[in-house]
């Protein structure tokens, strides 16, 4: 069920806030690798919703996009969603109409596979969000009655959460010595990127949005929004160690606890920090190499795209009828900005080649719906093209799922800013 709700943060306070079945982040979905997954969704919100199932390439009618794969679910109404549960993995559902993600309507979904390629004793989700505490605004500049403009250039984020809680009163993931933990880190965050490490453990890297790769390992990893990493941890070290994830903002670090059930279990100190935080060996792309990595075959087809944007264009009302007019930010992909944006053709049984430059000051998580792409030796839906990068990115796909699918930047505001397009089987 979707609804208004109240959701407390632990000394930070109560608010109002759009939740699935009144959670934050909403329920852990669980389903094994082949099922047959049915939700059933009931909409008792003010407005349209939609449910995209974010990472599985499931048929297009069940893709959750408003006006594209489904008309929005009317407040009062429901929607069921239905397809197969596959491949395994860690994917997230969300909102995707305008802004609801960051109102809350976030959650994780887990695919757990018939065969993994790893062995664990146990298991964690990590869910990181970044947490507004009123209702989120497009990012631009406001020119509020009779006084002077107010500027709204980033979300005005309270806090950064893991499964919902602060770092002043963290979440508490216990293990015993000589086991191994899989950790599965989500972000569905509006806009965050984060330096993910933990304190005295380095991380085995073993999936990346939920592809298995050759364990890799490492002492801190980024990622950002709409991305997944699964990670094994090595209980070694007894005692109680602090979780921590850096933002790419001012924002204190988003933390919890690895604790020892079998040692002392004293907490780690509020100020201690992972010193992967600041040095040791981060990971980067280029690092891993996936397991079911296919062959890359000679484009049909190549689409070449600058990222570029973050000037303000007249964005009409925020509360039409009543509020003045509000310059927006509005960001491109060659200069058209959705929805006023040539869709990209494509046909059934292509290579298709996506080339992206980034030439803004701002990082880009590039995501595509219903397809896995390669870059670099892994399989991915969503990359981070980082800011004014001086080497273009390549994603590589067969066109192997038809229908219209979005292809967008993951940082909310800049989709809603317009960098977005839509590929079409034709």
């Amino acid at each position: 069920m979707l609804e208004k709700a109240q959701f407390e943060i632990p000394g930070r306070g109560i608010f109002e806030k759009w939740l699935y079945n009144g959670q934050f982040p909403g329920p852990e979905i669980r389903a094994k690798e082949g099922e047959r997954l049915r939700v059933a969704i009931k909409n008792n919100l003010p407005e349209g919703t939609t449910v995209h199932w974010h990472g599985i390439p499931l048929q297009n009618a069940m893709d959750g996009v408003p006006d594209i794969t489904q008309p929005a679910i009317p407040p009062g109404g429901g929607f069921i969603y239905e397809f197969n549960a596959a491949p395994a993995g860690s994917y997230m559902y969300h909102s995707h109409v305008g802004l609801q993600q960051d109102r809350g309507l976030v959650g994780p979904l887990v695919v757990g596979e018939k065969n993994a390629h790893i062995a664990y004793d146990r298991e964690y989700t990590l869910t990181l969000t970044d947490f507004l505490a009123g209702a989120p605004a497009p990012l631009g500049r406001m020119k509020a009655a009779g006084s002077a403009t107010m500027d709204m250039l980033a979300p005005p984020y309270i806090a950064l959460l893991i499964n919902g809680r602060p770092p002043e009163a963290p979440s508490v993931f216990q293990v015993k010595s000589g086991e191994r933990v899989r950790l599965r880190l989500i972000n569905p965050s509006g806009t965050t990127i984060y330096r993910f490490a933990i304190g005295g453990h380095p991380l085995t890297i073993t999936h990346t949005d939920g592809r298995p790769v050759e364990p890799f390992r490492v002492d801190a990893l980024r990622f950002g929004p709409g991305e997944r990493y699964d990670v094994l941890v090595e209980a070694r070290n007894p005692g109680a160690w602090p979780i921590a994830a850096s933002p790419d903002n001012d924002l204190p670090a988003a933390r919890a606890v690895l604790q020892y059930i079998d040692a002392n279990p004293a907490m780690p100190r509020a100020d201690a920090m992972p010193e992967g935080l600041t040095g040791g060996r981060l990971l980067q792309l280029e690092d891993l190499r996936g397991l079911d990595v296919p062959e890359v075959r000679k484009p049909n087809r190549i689409f070449n795209f600058v990222l570029a944007g973050g000037m303000l264009k007249l964005g009409g009302m925020m509360n039409p009828g009543s509020s003045p007019p509000m310059l927006i930010q509005e960001w491109t992909m060659n200069g058209q900005a959705y929805p006023n944006a040539e869709p990209l053709e494509i046909h059934r049984g292509e290579a298709v080649r996506i080339r992206l430059e980034n030439q803004s000051a701002m990082p880009h998580p590039m995501h595509l719906h219903g397809h896995f792409y390669r870059v670099g030796n892994v399989s991915k839906d969503t990359t981070i093209v980082w800011a004014y990068s001086k080497k273009r990115v390549e994603l590589d796909l067969v066109a192997d799922n038809p229908g219209a699918w979005l292809f967008h930047c993951h940082n909310l505001y800049h989709m809603d800013g317009g960098m977005m397009r839509v590929v079409r089987y034709v």
